[in-house]
């Protein structure tokens, strides 16, 4: 694109509305119009009114999809800059279609596994209980769980699983592990044991998943895997929700199947205020704050910032994933 015009930017579900104070939008070589949008519209008509005057659209990560059918009520649109280099809730083949760049920005997944550890700890040693407690006059009410000499479960044993793994070692837990294409020589080499998935589920005193998302594996933990596993253990899913049976899990919590869980990801996000999650004691909840950092989202809005620069030079762009 080669005008003098206005180039109009949307900045989607920027929730704590730092896009403009982290890049600065002025070094695009072209008069813009950037607008941050901090609240998540869900509503495809609403979302379409919203965005037909814009020119550029930049989604944060998975938060609103960018469906054909939304694409094919945006006649302006020309560009779509995603944060992250795969984004399953754009529809990459529509854009194409309309002849729609559809590019990413790079990421860091050690912050998910940071916040898999703070999860881990704040489920084991029950802190939110606890800091309530406090706050409210009392003390100690709770019994945590010691890791040391504790079985560590990692269900995909990827980067983000192996580092997990790695920080597990260093707490004294025996690490196993399990996914369909699982070696024995990969498991070896990040310091853990390979075991089949029900062996997983029955040995594991921490079940952390670190599996993407796909056919495959939505639905891949469910009511019979929940009820496989020891009543002291937790499971924790910083991946994503749908990965694991959401009402199975719901059931497992209420009942005592499993001791609590850690969740950073939901089916429904934001997740819906009357949630039966919001309600249960066993569960430590967090919203989806895995990938969420300063340091992140500093890289996320610059190369967003430098992927609309070069799509208006007629440079090369990162091309997401499809």
């Amino acid at each position: 694109m080669t005008s003098d015009a206005v180039l109009r930017i949307a900045i989607l579900d920027d929730y704590q509305a730092v896009a403009a104070e982290l890049a600065d939008w002025t070094q695009v070589p072209q008069p813009t119009d950037v607008v941050e949008f901090s609240d998540h519209v869900t509503d495809e008509n609403a979302l379409a009114a919203r965005l037909a005057p814009f020119d550029v659209v930049v989604a944060m990560r998975e938060r609103t999809p960018l469906r054909r059918s939304l694409l094919e009520r945006l006649p302006q649109l020309k560009l779509i800059v995603t944060t992250g280099m795969r984004n399953k809730s754009i529809d990459v083949a529509a854009a194409a279609e309309r002849d729609i760049p559809v590019c990413g920005t790079g990421a860091d997944y050690r912050n998910t596994v940071e916040l898999t550890w703070a999860l881990i700890l704040a489920t084991v040693r029950h802190l939110p209980q606890e800091d309530a407690a406090v706050r409210a006059g009392g003390w100690q009410h709770t019994l945590g769980t010691t890791l040391h000499g504790a079985i560590l479960g990692v269900l995909g044993l990827g980067r983000i699983g192996s580092d997990v793994a790695r920080i597990g070692q260093a707490f004294g837990m025996e690490v196993i592990a399990w996914s369909e294409n699982l070696t024995d020589e990969h498991a070896r080499e990040h310091g853990a044991r390979r075991v089949g998935k029900d062996e997983l589920l029955a040995a594991s005193d921490v079940l952390t998943i670190h599996t993407l998302l796909s056919k495959r594996t939505r639905g891949l933990v469910t009511a019979t895997d929940l009820a496989r596993m020891k009543p002291t253990a937790v499971l924790v899913n910083t991946s994503r929700g749908p990965i694991v049976q959401e009402q199975a899990l719901i059931d497992a919590l209420r009942t005592g199947t499993i001791a609590g869980a850690g969740l950073d990801v939901f089916d429904t996000e934001p997740l819906p205020r009357d949630h039966p999650l919001r309600e249960l004691r066993r569960a430590v909840l967090t919203p989806h704050l895995g990938y969420v950092t300063r340091d992140t989202y500093a890289r996320f809005y610059r190369e967003a910032r430098e992927d609309v620069a070069a799509w208006l030079a007629g440079s090369p762009v990162r091309v997401i994933e499809p």
